[in-house]
């Protein structure tokens, strides 16, 4: 038996870093752009940082996305990149508002003329013909 014990990992294995790093060999700063090659139109695009990882696209940190450069008789596409967290403006949060206030408000009920609905004990929608968990199947209000 060895007197050094069980191997230690530099990274643990059940731990995975949330940040998407650089796809650069040997970098490990955090991604800031991502790089899209258009094969057809000979460019390369830098856009923002992609909302997911894509096979086909490499995560780039600031350092690398600024040295970028093509091949020879290839075009650069730079699109603006996010300076930071996009901040939700006045409108977003009065939208926001609005919304809560709407699911906060009681439900009012139309009462149609005509034969009750068989309820089995529980107070149902005129317009509901059936449900299944969350979703309802309405009548259309023609019939």
């Amino acid at each position: 038996m060895s007197r050094r014990g069980p191997l230690k990992s530099a990274v643990p294995s059940n731990v995975v870093s949330p940040v998407r790093r650089c796809s650069r060999t040997a970098c490990g700063r955090p991604a800031v752009a991502t790089l899209t090659y258009v094969y057809a139109d000979s460019t390369a695009v830098l856009g923002p940082l992609a909302t997911y990882a894509e096979p086909h696209c490499y995560d780039l940190c600031a350092e690398h996305s600024e040295r970028l450069t093509a091949p020879r008789g290839w075009d650069v596409v730079r699109l603006a990149l996010d300076s930071g967290p996009a901040r939700p403006s006045g409108d977003d949060l009065e939208a926001l508002a609005n919304a809560v206030r709407e699911a906060a408000r009681p439900q009012e009920r139309a009462v149609q003329p005509g034969p009750p609905p068989s309820t089995a004990g529980r107070d149902a929608d005129p317009m509901e013909v059936a449900r299944r968990g969350h979703l309802r199947v309405l009548r259309s209000p023609d019939n």
